[in-house]
């Protein structure tokens, strides 16, 4: 009976290892809308302690309508960056544009993108009137992009940033 015991509590625990800490990190921004630092050209998406963060010219703006299907191709690298943090705290804009960051909260985890294309189709904006443009929308999508960081990576095929808007 002993003899029992023992290789079903082996089983058991076996069954109970630990294979490490694996984590697949991934975000939701979805419900949040883009926000603009007026001293730089971030732009970003605040949820909660989580931040999205892309660093880009704003010439990649244009404004003027992209044809049907050529998007606006910008190749992610050290002068085009996204970046994805996660705080031990919740932020807001101010955490984000302040000249000298606040010393609260502070980054935990940061992730950055280390390669893919960021696609943006821009659209007119029309006042009531449906003649007078008003301004753009950027449409901006994350293609292909992968995510590095100090303990893991993670990769998006496609993912939708959301809508930029800038005025004339």
């Amino acid at each position: 009976m002993k003899k029992l015991f023992v290789l079903v509590a082996s089983v058991f625990m076996l069954q109970a290892c630990d294979d490490g800490d694996i984590t697949l990190e991934s975000f939701n921004f979805d419900t949040v809308g883009i926000q603009k630092c007026t001293n730089n050209n971030l732009i970003f998406k605040i949820n909660g302690d989580e931040l999205l963060l892309l660093n880009i010219p704003a010439a990649s703006f244009a404004n003027e309508e992209t044809p049907d299907g050529s998007p606006r191709v910008v190749n992610v690298n050290a002068s085009n960056q996204i970046i994805y943090r996660i705080y031990s705290g919740n932020i807001n804009s101010n955490s984000i544009c302040s000249t000298i960051p606040p010393a609260s909260p502070t980054v935990q985890n940061e992730w950055n993108a280390t390669g893919g294309t960021i696609e943006i189709v821009t659209d007119a904006l029309y006042a009531i009137d449906g003649v007078t443009i008003t301004g753009y929308t950027h449409n901006i999508k994350f293609k292909n992009v992968n995510f590095s960081g100090s303990s893991n990576s993670f990769s998006f095929i496609e993912y939708t940033f959301g809508n930029y808007e800038t005025s004339l």
